[in-house]
């Protein structure tokens, strides 16, 4: 599957699948509680540089569950918008129970596309691309 996205809700699956473990997800929960924890405080406290630790926050539990977890890159690296939203998305419907059935159909689609296209972007049993170049033996 390509990384190029048109809009959110094309983007949405693979970041799902980007957080398939749950300890991912627990880590990114307790990272996005904190950044709105952090964003309380500053605001009743009235002290707007508390925001500075928002960043650390958040990204430091994301990316230990990235890197040391789900073992992949963030999609911050790439996406960086739409991973902010995505993170949102998901700590609500964590909050929600919802999110574990959204693993389950982001991974349920992406092995159906891997069957339908035989794992190679092309439907089984389709006819290879005519501008690919046939490789010597």
């Amino acid at each position: 599957m390509s990384d190029r996205f048109e809009s959110f809700e094309e983007f949405w699956p693979h970041y799902v699948r980007e957080h398939a473990d749950p300890l991912n997800r627990k880590l990114h929960f307790i990272g996005t509680t904190g950044v709105l924890a952090i964003a309380a405080a500053a605001a009743v406290t009235r002290r707007p540089k508390l925001l500075l630790a928002a960043p650390i926050m958040g990204y430091g539990f994301a990316w230990v569950g990235h890197f040391f977890v789900e073992k992949n890159r963030p999609a911050t690296f790439t996406h960086p918008l739409w991973s902010l939203r995505g993170d949102f998305v998901m700590y609500f419907k964590m909050l929600t129970g919802q999110m574990d059935a959204e693993v389950a159909k982001a991974t349920e689609a992406a092995e159906t596309h891997a069957r339908e296209t035989n794992g190679h972007g092309r439907a089984h049993g389709a006819a290879p691309d005519a501008t690919a170049v046939a490789q010597p033996n």
